[in-house]
């Protein structure tokens, strides 16, 4: 199944704003001061928003690539 260049810079887009969305979590739950368990929801939400922005900004870069070729 091919997916169109454009396809590929939304859905780049996407997952780089839910990375973002999930970073703020994370900072959130810093903040938290009397939060038992902010630790573990910190950490988890600056990795997971690591994750998902890496593959969104990929996917941005190779719709870019492919557009161009």
């Amino acid at each position: 199944m091919k997916i169109s260049s454009d396809d590929q810079r939304a859905i780049g887009l996407i997952l780089v704003c839910v990375g973002f969305l999930f970073f703020l979590i994370g900072l959130a739950a810093r903040f938290k001061e009397n939060y038992h368990s902010r630790v573990e929801i910190s950490s988890t939400g600056f990795t997971v928003a690591a994750v998902l922005a890496a593959i969104g900004v990929i996917l941005f870069f190779f719709s870019l690539r492919k557009k161009r070729g």
